[in-house]
């Protein structure tokens, strides 16, 4: 028998049109989009299907639509009696590996992801901040640059070729062109509100805890490695400490990542949009077994595979 690992994206990956081999005519995924109707008070198969694609990338809309997209996928997959040993999402995505964990229903995780994004929202509408991924620099010259400029803090492991950097945009900016001229490959703007997981969203991390407290959370059905922590969170609690720990704290993606390798992991699913995971994942070791999870042709690959 294979160990299975589902990986899950996070914000960045959402696109017009994303899962939608699997959603026309589903009769699940339309049962879906109707929760999320409810509970969002807007029809989010239109705008997951049709756009625009400006309001799709919008924080308080990517984050709902990444949620629900990957739910519909991961429910395909236990139709086909493929469940994971352990899984893990990044940022974003780590709600939808604790909704695969049974760890809340559907309109538990929409309702509170809905909230992280608004907190998110908010607290960079008070900075210019923004985020960047840095190519070719280990984390230890990422790190050592970042502590000598006030305003930029490094947040996302990703790779052993890929930091990203994010916090106030002139900070950024000036770490941007000394990381290149300390041999970067290149810096990369990335296309997002904010500085994410950095201590300028300490606040919205506060406010966040408290939606937390109000959710009743069961203990995983599997393992879910954490993003801030690289380990396994085993319980209720454990979960809602690793949740409230992200929204202002780094991402340990490649850390996470070697673990799952370390203990014989042996195929790794990206379940939801794009690529982003599968790349990363290469990056850290070429010789992963990782597919796709975005089309009919890419759950036969699957099939095949877990058979």
């Amino acid at each position: 028998m294979r160990k299975i690992a589902f990986l899950f994206p996070g914000q960045g990956s959402q696109h017009v049109g994303m899962g939608r081999g699997f959603i026309d005519g589903n009769c699940g995924a339309k049962k879906i989009f109707r929760q999320a109707s409810n509970v969002l008070d807007f029809d989010l198969e239109k705008l997951c299907n049709h756009g625009p694609e400006e309001e799709l990338k919008k924080t308080t809309n990517a984050q709902p639509a990444l949620l629900t997209v990957n739910w519909i996928l991961t429910r395909i997959l236990r139709e086909k009696g493929i469940e994971p040993n352990v899984v893990a999402g990044h940022s974003l995505g780590e709600y939808s590996a604790v909704l695969c964990a049974k760890v809340v229903d559907y309109p538990a995780a929409l309702r509170l992801v809905r909230r992280r994004a608004q907190f998110m929202e908010e607290a960079s509408a008070a900075i210019d901040g923004v985020m960047a991924a840095v190519i070719g620099l280990p984390r230890e010259a990422v790190l050592s640059i970042c502590r000598r400029i006030k305003g930029v803090e490094a947040v996302n492991f990703n790779s052993p070729s890929q930091v990203v950097i994010a916090g106030k945009k002139k900070a950024v900016e000036i770490a941007s062109k000394r990381l290149e001229q300390e041999g970067s490959k290149k810096v990369i703007p990335l296309l997002v509100s904010g500085p994410f997981h950095t201590s300028f969203m300490r606040r919205a991390a506060l406010k966040f805890s408290q939606e937390l407290d109000k959710i009743s959370f069961s203990d995983p059905c599997c393992k879910v490695l954490t993003n801030a922590f690289a380990r396994y969170a085993l319980s209720a609690e454990e979960i809602k400490k690793a949740l409230r720990m992200q929204m202002d704290h780094p991402i340990l993606w490649e850390d996470s990542m070697r673990k799952l390798l370390s203990e014989g992991i042996d195929l790794f699913v990206e379940v939801g949009p794009g690529k982003v995971l599968k790349g990363l994942l290469r990056r850290i070791d070429g010789r992963a077994l990782v597919l796709g999870m975005e089309s009919p042709e890419d759950l036969e690959r699957i099939e095949h595979y877990c058979t």
